[in-house]
């Protein structure tokens, strides 16, 4: 039976006096060419005999994507992005030619999943596109012309084509990033020199045909703690031609051995504790520059690629990034979803990396078998969240303390939804110890409070192919309400989600 902390861990919500929406776009998803994730993954083919699909999109993976309510999907990279010329990924499919993947395997796709696949899968989730267009490799040219050919309704070379291809109406994407990880795969450039060819984009990539489909463009953003990055972004690219600012940032116990997803002990889970924590500072510390520059907060931080990363399971393809997924992602998700809820003035879009069978994944399949990992129950759990006010909340936690070091135990978020029903996540990273809670509930009054869990015998648990429901969210009805207070006792690494009314 695990130890329980009877110290002192408070969370005070002032209930009336929420301001800031949660955009429900921090609840966004990432989709790239590597691995399993569109072959295999989302995408089954419209040849496809075993799979269940419909025009080529797996039923069982959107099913269960739209159980999410996921507001926006990003493709196709990533690293890949930047090696993706989209003319190639249009037309008729036997026409369309092949591509080295060279960043992911060296695999040889056919480009039989472009654009109007992507549009299609889209469709059927009822959710957001976000583009990522090649700079890397591309032009400027080449991503107006796919601008020109996803959005203008009037009549030109790209809409022309596009009503070739089958669809006279435009698509209407608005989120676009112009390049990915420009520090990196991207193209390895300075941050003054990407500014530089950013404004150069950003200038002929435009949506001046109609004033009321302004496109939203994203800048290529830091690594980690690069705010030298940001700063010259903020600084060097004018606001009017500026939407967001992407960050990325993975939980990596050690770039050079990142262990393994299942076969983990104590010290790496409170690595990647601490990892995952960063995130905190992390956003503080880019929003301090943004708000430097944008005191109004017009800019948007996009934390476009975020979750955690280990080494690929043994027998898999090494460039295909596939693993397996524990409580420790549960863990992860939770608390950063947290921390995006409690920034959510300033972080609005999340892309966690990567949707299907790729790194901290929701799901995972194997031919026509489908898993639903524990970092999918938490965003299942936590859509409640979506586009709604966010509360106001103080929080007092006792550390999870390992040897000599130490982190906060408890992360917590708070919202209330357009039915004015308030909705408190919690997470509990301690390894070792359930931790009591009080809850104090100001600004009016509550009867009712119910819960849901997810909890694990071990840390290392996870859902399998021959188990695939070991670990699911609970029933709780541990907290107790008297007087506006809740006392609750929350497990060891778990993610409790509380309904009060």
């Amino acid at each position: 039976m695990p130890l329980i902390s009877l110290a002192q861990n408070k969370i005070v919500l002032n209930t009336d006096l929420g301001e800031t929406i949660i955009n429900k776009h921090i609840y966004g998803h990432f989709s790239e060419h590597l691995g399993r994730c569109i072959y295999g993954g989302l995408y089954a083919g419209e040849e496809n005999k075993l799979v269940p699909h419909i025009n080529g999109m797996r039923t069982d993976v959107v099913e269960a994507l739209k159980n999410l309510n996921i507001p926006n999907l990003r493709w196709p990279g990533g690293c890949f992005a930047d090696t993706y010329h989209w003319k190639d990924g249009i037309g008729p499919k036997e026409q369309r030619p092949t591509i080295v993947n060279t960043w992911w395997g060296n695999v040889t796709e056919d480009n039989s999943f472009g654009s109007h696949e992507f549009m299609e899968l889209c469709r059927q989730l009822s959710t957001e596109p976000y583009f990522s267009a090649n700079v890397g490799s591309g032009t400027v040219q080449e991503m107006s012309e796919w601008v020109q050919y996803m959005n203008f309704s009037g009549k030109s070379p790209m809409s022309d084509l596009r009503a070739e291809n089958g669809h006279e109406e435009p698509f209407k994407v608005k989120y676009w990033g112009i390049g990915n990880e420009t520090w990196g795969c991207g193209g390895n450039m300075t941050a003054e020199y990407y500014a530089d060819l950013y404004k150069r984009y950003a200038t002929y990539v435009n949506t001046s045909w109609d004033s009321k489909e302004k496109l939203f463009r994203i800048a290529s953003g830091a690594s980690d703690d690069d705010y030298h990055w940001t700063e010259v972004m903020m600084r060097d690219i004018p606001h009017k031609m500026l939407e967001g600012i992407g960050v990325h940032h993975y939980s990596v116990i050690d770039w050079a051995d990142k262990g393994s997803a299942t076969d983990f002990d104590e010290n790496m889970y409170f690595t990647t504790m601490s990892r995952a924590w960063d995130m905190e500072r992390l956003v503080q510390g880019h929003s301090t520059i943004m708000d430097k520059y944008d005191p109004e907060k017009k800019v948007a931080m996009m934390v476009d690629e975020w979750g955690g990363w280990y080494n690929v399971e043994p027998g898999t393809n090494g460039g295909f990034l596939y693993q397996q997924n524990t409580m420790r992602d549960a863990m992860i998700a939770g608390m950063t979803l947290n921390i995006f809820n409690n920034h959510a003035d300033r972080v609005r879009m999340a892309n966690i990396a990567q949707v299907v069978n790729v790194l901290q994944a929701v799901i995972l399949t194997d031919e026509e078998r489908i898993i639903l990992t524990p970092t999918y129950h938490v965003m299942e759990m936590y859509k409640i969240h979506q586009d709604a006010v966010q509360i106001p909340i103080y929080l007092k936690t006792e550390d999870y303390i390992f040897g000599d070091k130490k982190l906060p135990a408890i992360s917590a978020s708070a919202s209330k939804d357009d039915d004015g029903k308030v909705h408190v996540s919690v997470v509990n990273i301690d390894m070792n110890k359930s931790h009591k809670i009080n809850l104090d509930l100001r600004g009016e009054n509550f009867k009712n409070v119910s819960g849901r869990i997810l909890s694990a015998p071990s840390i290392q648990d996870h859902n399998t192919f021959d188990n695939p429901n070991k670990i699911t969210p609970q029933k709780f009805s541990g907290a107790k309400l008297i007087n506006n207070k809740i006392d609750v006792v929350v497990p060891p690494f778990s993610v409790l989600v509380l309904e009060l009314n």
